[in-house]
């Protein structure tokens, strides 16, 4: 059997007990080491699971998968995901490698910032479709995530913004490649380092301008109610809720970030966003559309 395994968001004890207790049966067991983390290194998650963890990089997972699936018909082999193993980032090819080679597999579920986001106060139901917002360069500045905000937000919907990541723990590091060594098929990485919210938000900043500028109408401002977070489910995660503008001189710490820009607001959501306030008058400038409706 090949498991799929989720590690929850925090972490090493962020393992269910259903996890943890296969994780010590199986032959070989893999970390997934590109899409996210966990706020300790490969080191704290051996010494729990009493394990040995094999490092699983993009490579590895995308044009070695045959390595990870040897022997996966005799024995029991573990495919650990930090969050859930189908959440934010899929690993939709190799479950097909597998049924293809005529491996079983099975899927234990976990939390991932994509339902536990919800501990800001918005409610899950509200959410649109959930963007990346990637990091720019002198010559590649793609705004296509602005304009998936904009659907959300005629929609009244919220719009969850996964933030770039090129950064691991010490012992980990994320292999990305920049897209002209991606194009000449050079094996050169950029070095380690994750987006944070006060970057993305400046990058939407930017692109408000430049909509503006074009006269195009424009889906946010620098007054939209927007929320930041940082190591969601950690014991020091940071929850902050202000306008754009706000968000672009914060500072929440270390990795992971996300960010998410509201649509919509029921009275108890604007409530709960109050607590996490960055200052006291950040949601002043909210208007009602009818009753039970706010925006800005």
């Amino acid at each position: 059997m090949l498991y799929f395994i989720g590690l929850g968001l925090g972490d090493a004890k962020d393992i269910t007990v259903k996890g943890l207790e296969i994780v010590k049966q199986c032959s070989r067991v893999y970390l997934e080491a590109y899409t996210s983390i966990l706020t300790v290194g490969k080191d704290a998650l051996e010494d729990y699971y009493g394990r040995e963890l094999i490092l699983a990089d993009r490579d590895m997972v995308e044009q070695e998968a045959d390595e990870i699936l040897k022997g996966a018909d005799v024995s029991d082999v573990a495919f650990l995901v930090v969050g859930d193993p189908f959440g934010a980032t899929t690993h939709s090819d190799l479950v097909l490698r597998a049924v293809n080679a005529g491996i079983q597999y099975r899927v234990i579920h976990n939390a991932s910032i994509m339902n536990a986001v919800g501990c800001c106060g918005l409610q899950l139901y509200n959410f649109g479709e959930t963007v990346s917002i990637v990091f720019w360069t002198d010559t590649w500045r793609p705004e296509s995530f602005y304009d998936k905000i904009k659907k959300n937000r005629d929609l009244g919907m919220h719009t969850l913004c996964l933030l770039a990541l090129l950064f691991l723990s010490a012992d980990i590091k994320v292999k990305e490649q920049s897209m002209e060594n991606l194009m000449r098929g050079r094996k050169i990485y950029e070095p380690p380092r994750f987006m944070t919210v006060s970057q993305a938000a400046e990058q939407l900043l930017e692109i408000v301008q430049n909509r503006r500028e074009r006269g195009d109408d424009l889906a946010i401002s620098e007054e939209t109610i927007c929320v930041g977070l940082a190591r969601v489910g950690a014991e020091d995660q940071v929850i902050l809720a202000g306008t754009l503008r706000q968000l672009a001189s914060c500072d929440l710490g270390g990795p992971l970030h996300s960010m998410i820009v509201t649509g919509h607001l029921h009275p108890l959501e604007v409530d709960m966003l109050r607590l996490s306030a960055a200052t006291p008058d950040a949601l002043q400038n909210l208007r009602m559309t009818d009753s039970s409706t706010y925006t800005s």
